[in-house]
């Protein structure tokens, strides 16, 4: 979803004539005044050398996005989260833009004043559901899951600004689910329980969940008094989607499948169905 930034010359409260962004591409680019070049050029030509306070270039050292975690979009809710710059300028940082860039064209921007002298946090909303009467009808497709990079066009307090392409990354992942029906109910101590259920992950082309083949899912075992699953066995999925394994019935508990993810879509973990197992 593109965005119209007002230009840097038109921000309300900026109080000065702030200097046209570096072109993309070129990184950690100081945007700086024509006033302030041609002082400096008189004084070079005056032989007067650079006062020793001279205020250091600024710089974006870094952004986080969401807080470090993956961003997972399902097909029916909008997601928010929050993308944070850091860096420093004497006498600070004052303002941001950001863009967040994705595979086969995923873009979306967003803009902010800082919260402090050193970090800027904007705030982003995605979503692959319809969304009637809106410029976008819809902001993802499948072909947009995957790793984002982020660039960031910060500007300072005394007017200058820099552009940092690529200074962060984060990856925006489908959403899955997994189901899980373990029986019979109750079963008899060293029979045999079938396990079963299905893993779908989010199409953003449908605003569905459709079922995710050929994935890795691990069968896991609780105890009923105890607080911890245990790997018990790895089975992959069908064509579309199910799961299906048999084991021994040896105490009660719960059964649950647990899906990690992939470099596309989220983990998933199934609610554990509780088996009562007799003598």
């Amino acid at each position: 979803m593109s965005r119209y930034v007002t230009p840097l010359g038109d921000r309300p409260g900026s109080g000065h004539d702030s200097a046209a962004p570096a072109p993309h591409g070129k990184p950690g680019v100081r945007a700086t005044s024509r006033g302030v070049v041609l002082g400096a050029a008189v004084a070079l030509l005056a032989g007067v050398g650079a006062p020793a306070d001279a205020a250091a270039e600024p710089v974006v050292s870094g952004a986080t996005v969401n807080s470090g975690h993956d961003v997972i979009v399902g097909t029916t809710h909008n997601v928010v989260f929050p993308v944070t710059v850091n860096g420093s300028a004497d006498p600070g940082l004052s303002f941001v833009d950001v863009d967040l860039k994705g595979p086969h064209g995923g873009f979306y921007t967003t803009d902010a004043f800082c919260e402090s002298a050193t970090a800027c946090t904007t705030v982003f909303t995605v979503n692959a559901h319809l969304a009637p009467g809106s410029d976008d009808p819809v902001d993802l497709t499948n072909a947009n899951a995957g790793t984002w990079s982020v660039d960031a066009l910060a500007d300072t307090n005394d007017g200058d600004s820099v552009f940092a392409p690529g200074v962060g990354s984060f990856r925006l992942k489908r959403a899955a689910q997994l189901t899980v029906n373990a029986s019979p109910e109750p079963v008899t101590k060293g029979a045999r329980i079938t396990v079963t259920g299905k893993l779908a992950r989010a199409n953003w082309d449908t605003y569905r969940y459709a079922g995710y083949a050929g994935q890795t899912v691990q069968l896991q075992f609780r105890p009923k008094d105890s607080s911890t699953y245990t790997t018990v066995v790895a089975v992959k999925t069908s064509s579309t989607g199910t799961l299906r394994t048999t084991v021994k019935a040896a105490e009660d508990g719960y059964w649950r499948w647990n899906f990690a993810g992939t470099t596309t879509t989220g983990p998933a973990k199934a609610t554990g169905d509780y088996v009562d197992v007799r003598p």
